[in-house]
């Protein structure tokens, strides 16, 4: 079908690294909103019900969308590597971090989410031939360093490791996996179609999931954690993925992922703003250097593209 073969992207779109950085962009926005409104809806809602019960409501609007412009089915191969995106950023980043938010506040999730970029780098650089210059994993290694730094002195400090930043970190693992194979599966199937398969194919388990917690805790909240949970469920589980992973089936995936490093400086914004955490001079500082080594790796990554 013409419409299905047009979602696999050209090879001209593939070449401009430029496009895929502002696509990778508009999903780290969308994401950025994600741990303040899970910090908001596990104040009443069960977090096993929040991480996989968001994947439900993300898999009915996946379904509808895949059967409205009737997409191809995925070849052999596909339906197991939908299987690693699926473990990765459908059950296990929500799951863990839901789990992790009950007991942190939003700015402390930032702290150990804030290496999600360097993670999502190293496994792209595992999983496919892309080998950045020695400058760019410099810059990213400091854009890294920087976020963890400022996300920690905003919050306080690490102190010493909780279990709260254990799952953070399996969090971490998790989500570059998903990114890092959802990124090449786009450029096969469509970026949404890869989120979207892959809401479906871990479906089975997310209903049973949120079936269980369902009965045993049946969820009772006010309309602002019904809305918190609706935008995990509609933005972060599923339309935030559109431009996710079209920034990265456009890449280069490792310059792509360290976009990223802007995502705590906006999480820790909107967690003053919705949430009331502080934020010092010592986060306005620390968010300003993350940018600028996200911005050198960025630059670093596309000369070598040119």
């Amino acid at each position: 079908m013409s419409g299905n073969n047009s979602a696999t992207l050209p090879a001209a779109t593939v070449l401009s690294p430029l496009a895929g950085v502002w696509w990778g962009l508009l999903g780290v926005v969308a994401f950025s909103f994600t741990v303040p409104f899970t910090r908001v809806a596990v104040e009443a809602l069960h977090p096993v019900f929040i991480g996989a019960g968001r994947a439900v409501v993300a898999a009915i609007l996946a379904v509808i969308a895949l059967a409205a412009t009737r997409a191809r089915l995925p070849q052999g191969a596909q339906w197991g590597r939908l299987v690693v995106v699926a473990g990765g950023v459908v059950l296990g980043f929500p799951l863990l971090t839901s789990f992790a938010m009950t007991s942190v506040p939003a700015s402390h999730g930032a702290v150990v989410i804030g290496i999600l970029p360097a993670a999502t780098a190293v496994a792209v650089v595992l999983r496919t031939r892309e080998r950045p210059p020695v400058s760019f994993w410099i810059f990213a290694a400091l854009g890294a360093v920087a976020a963890v730094v400022f996300a920690a002195l905003s919050s306080g400090g690490f102190g010493h490791l909780t279990w709260a930043d254990l799952l953070l970190f399996g969090a971490v693992v998790a989500a570059a996996v998903g990114y890092a194979e959802g990124g090449l599966l786009s450029r096969e199937l469509g970026a949404w179609q890869t989120v979207s398969w892959a809401l479906v194919v871990a479906a089975p388990v997310t209903v049973t999931v949120s079936a269980v917690s369902v009965a045993m805790a049946p969820p009772a909240a006010s309309a602002v954690h019904w809305l918190a949970f609706a935008y995990l469920a509609v933005v972060s589980m599923y339309l935030g993925f559109f431009a996710w992973y079209r920034g990265l089936a456009i890449g280069p995936m490792a310059q792509v992922s360290q976009i990223q490093l802007v995502q705590p400086v906006l999480t820790l914004v909107w967690a003053t703003l919705l949430l009331g955490e502080s934020l010092g001079w010592a986060t306005i500082l620390g968010a300003v250097a993350v940018i600028v080594f996200a911005a050198l790796s960025v630059r670093t990554r596309l000369r070598g593209s040119l």
